[in-house]
């Protein structure tokens, strides 16, 4: 929730308090503040009255605006040509990941993918590199797309999302030379457009979503933000092909 609108929660205390409250154009911000505080002292609970009314009104806009990203941005969501696909590259469900690679949740959810890949041919995944945790994390997320350009991004991303220890500079480019790919070359690339607009594009996206950390994914027009099983993962895919 954003910081407490304190202007805002002390009007919301005076209308919660008064029971025939003065027009607004007859009140000074002094009178306002005199009255909230008396409000207040009288009854304390109505300070939380009021910060559930400001919970209440972010949340609507939150969901209001993530509906709206939704059906805004559903083509860059689901087909955007600068975001690597697993899985069937035709199928009729489209999951998109959006991850980390040093986040723990994340690593315990590419199994789960996995799973649900393996038991239903029918899916595709879209990858969003959203490297929010550390600057290891965006070398990571950089080296990754970068490595599209070599044919190694699925590759890499398994074995960063498989590494027993944290991503950084270090890791990465170990990781590199174990797959053979041009070192020299994927420095280069890590810089280029099109890694740049990946990365800005997903935290766009995920911004624009509500989502406040990773993983978290969207379906159809399920937005799940944190980790889920294959078997959740599953309905949700099931519920979306039955709608249509």
């Amino acid at each position: 929730m954003r910081a407490p609108n304190l202007p805002f929660l002390a009007t919301l205390a005076v209308t919660c308090a008064v029971a025939a409250p003065v027009s607004a154009q007859q009140l000074t911000p002094e009178d306002v503040k005199e009255l909230a505080l008396e409000a207040i002292l009288e009854n304390p609970d109505i300070i939380m009255e009021a910060v559930a009314i400001l919970q209440a009104r972010d949340a609507a806009e939150a969901e209001a605006q993530a509906q709206a990203t939704l059906s805004s941005s559903r083509d860059t969501l689901t087909n955007d040509p600068n975001a690597p696909v697993v899985g069937n590259p035709n199928g009729s469900v489209t999951v998109v990941e959006f991850f980390d690679y040093n986040c723990g949740f994340c690593r315990r959810a590419g199994p789960e993918l996995e799973a649900l890949m393996a038991a239903d041919p029918d899916v595709r995944v879209v990858y969003r590199e959203w490297p929010i945790l550390s600057e290891g994390s965006v070398f990571g997320a950089r080296a990754a797309l970068a490595a599209r350009a070599q044919d190694k991004y699925e590759e890499m991303h398994k074995a960063l999302m498989g590494s027993n220890t944290r991503i950084e500079e270090a890791t990465v480019m170990q990781i590199a030379v174990e797959l053979g790919l041009d070192v020299d070359r994927l420095r280069t690339d890590m810089d280029s457009d099109a890694v740049n607009e990946h990365i800005d594009t997903t935290r766009r996206l995920a911004e624009s979503l509500g989502f406040t950390g990773t993983p978290s994914f969207v379906i159809g027009d399920t937005r799940v933000p944190g980790f889920v099983e294959a078997d959740r993962l599953q309905e949700i895919v099931d519920q979306v092909r039955d709608d249509g």
